[in-house]
């Protein structure tokens, strides 16, 4: 059962981009997947709970946390066959246990949080909160970009993964991601 949310063995660099709503996740994954002739890892939590809210279930539960967090290694794992040399992910298992810690008084499924510590990335690029926040259906705590900044952050030091901070504009952002990831190929 549980196999499911194992990260498949993979010899190209996989890097995730990590942190609060809104900090440019997903704009700056297509553009480094672009730039590297690669493919990018979805979140798969929006599709899932903005599917959830058209049909008026406007609230992600603790039971939807594996229903997510199974597809989105699924979706990691169907996509690193397809990639050339880097994997770009818009998040991981560790960003849903930090959601679930954050929205559910510190809880976090054990099987989850096995997974999320267990499965392992090259680097993760914290996206600061130096940006607009983005109002839509599925975002909704422009007050706690702080905090939850802050808990991205201790949550990678906690777990001693190898990362970067990214500060500034779209394109300083892509050009230090860039510089990160071209010195993790030349390894």
């Amino acid at each position: 059962m549980e196999e499911k949310f194992k990260q498949e063995p993979s010899s190209i660099i996989k890097v995730v981009l990590f942190g609060p709503e809104s900090t440019g996740k997903t704009t700056l994954s297509q553009d480094l997947a672009r730039h590297y002739n690669t493919v990018w890892v979805p979140e798969y939590a929006r599709d899932y709970l903005q599917d959830k809210w058209d049909n008026e279930k406007k609230t992600c539960e603790p039971k939807d946390l594996l229903p997510i967090a199974e597809g989105q290694i699924k979706l990691e794992n169907s996509l690193t066959k397809k990639a050339n040399e880097v994997l770009i992910c818009d998040t991981d298992l560790l960003e849903t246990k930090v959601y679930s810690e954050a929205y559910y008084l510190g809880y976090c499924d054990p099987v989850l949080e096995t997974y999320a510590l267990q499965n392992s990335y090259d680097i993760y690029f914290l996206t600061y909160i130096d940006i607009p926040w983005e109002k839509d259906d599925l975002r909704d705590k422009p007050e706690d970009r702080e905090r939850m900044f802050l808990y991205f952050k201790d949550t990678l030091e906690k777990y001693n993964r190898n990362f970067i901070i990214l500060k500034g504009d779209k394109k300083t952002r892509l050009t230090t991601a860039q510089n990160y990831i071209n010195q993790l190929l030349k390894k």
